[in-house]
């Protein structure tokens, strides 16, 4: 079985190797821990959000930016693909741990979950789980993580400290906007974990969305990088599925448009539920179009649709 932290490893190198062109600083803490800032105090940018992506991926996924055009909205955007959808996206992408300490609070996500099995219920659902000797993770934040903060992660991980790699960013940088709209795939698969889809069916998997442009406020920028993903993302999956009847209706429920909520900015929606995640109708996690091909039958499917008009409003995007 793949280790994917010995696999992130790779990425990691690379980032070390391009960390004055990417503009990432690469700083040891006091506990030994390595810091891969791309956001907090080192500027960061667009190559650096794309080595984010492929790391959060563990580099078993890649991930490329090109400019998109969303009806009369343009915007750059991210690319990314993978032939290991399910252990890359939910058993190392997917942000599903939140770190919370005493004075220090970050999303996690990364390999390094696979260590700590965090959620544990998303790795027996995929079947797997990693041991090695070093912890790759990715934080959300916008500052670098206390000693106590360390100390948790690499207790919950079973490293040591200096054996625990930090690559972090905050929703407001670029790096930051550039690897959440690299979660197109990722959001994708969950919603199908979601709704019964069997996982070990998808082979492949690819989508794009569009980068959200930078806001300074925190929470206008969470509701911005979330919209580039429900509402201008397209997954498209390569599935071997045996009955193209039940595979027509699982496409028909993946879609972002299936919630109650659909339509509305998601900072208001984010608003109205008190800042909760959990207060939110889980069906808006999704990408805005779902595509896949059954390469049993060679049927595609495809539901959803870009929403063009909300991108333009949420994206602060003025044409004169």
């Amino acid at each position: 079985m793949i280790s994917v932290n010995e696999s992130a490893m790779r990425v990691v190198d690379e980032i070390v190797r391009n960390k004055e062109c990417w503009q990432v600083a690469v700083e040891k803490d006091v506990t030994g821990a390595m810091i891969l800032d791309a956001g907090v105090k080192a500027p960061g940018g667009y190559s650096a959000g794309v080595a984010m992506t492929e790391l959060c991926l563990a580099g078993l996924g890649k991930a490329s930016m090109f400019y998109g055009k969303f009806g009369d909205v343009a915007l750059p955007s991210v690319f990314v693909w993978t032939a290991y959808p399910a252990i890359s996206t939910l058993g190392c992408q997917l942000a599903g741990w939140q770190i919370k300490t005493e004075n220090y609070f970050a999303m996690g996500s990364g390999p390094g979950r696979a260590l700590a099995l965090k959620p544990k219920e998303v790795y027996e659902k995929i079947d797997y789980r990693d041991k090695f000797d070093k912890a790759i993770l990715i934080l959300e934040s916008d500052s670098y993580p206390t000693k106590e903060a360390i100390d948790y992660l690499s207790e919950k991980c079973s490293v040591l400290p200096e054996n625990l790699i930090l690559m972090i960013a905050p929703t407001t940088s670029i790096a930051g906007s550039v690897q959440i709209s690299g979660r197109i795939v990722e959001t994708g698969i969950h919603k199908l974990m979601q709704i019964g889809f069997d996982l070990k069916k998808i082979l492949y998997g690819c989508g794009y969305a569009p980068i959200a442009p930078i806001h300074p406020k925190a929470q206008k920028a969470i509701g911005r990088t979330n919209d580039a993903l429900y509402y201008g993302g397209e997954a498209y999956y390569t599935v071997d599925f045996e009955d193209d009847e039940k595979l027509k209706d699982f496409v028909g429920k993946a879609p972002s448009s299936t919630a109650k909520d659909y339509g509305k900015p998601f900072y208001e929606i984010l608003k109205a539920a008190n800042y909760d995640f959990y207060n939110i109708d889980p069906n808006l996690f999704a990408p805005a179009v779902v595509s896949m091909n059954n390469i049993r039958t060679g049927a595609t499917y495809a539901s959803g649709k870009i929403n063009v008009d909300l991108l333009r409003t949420t994206m602060g995007l003025q044409i004169i």
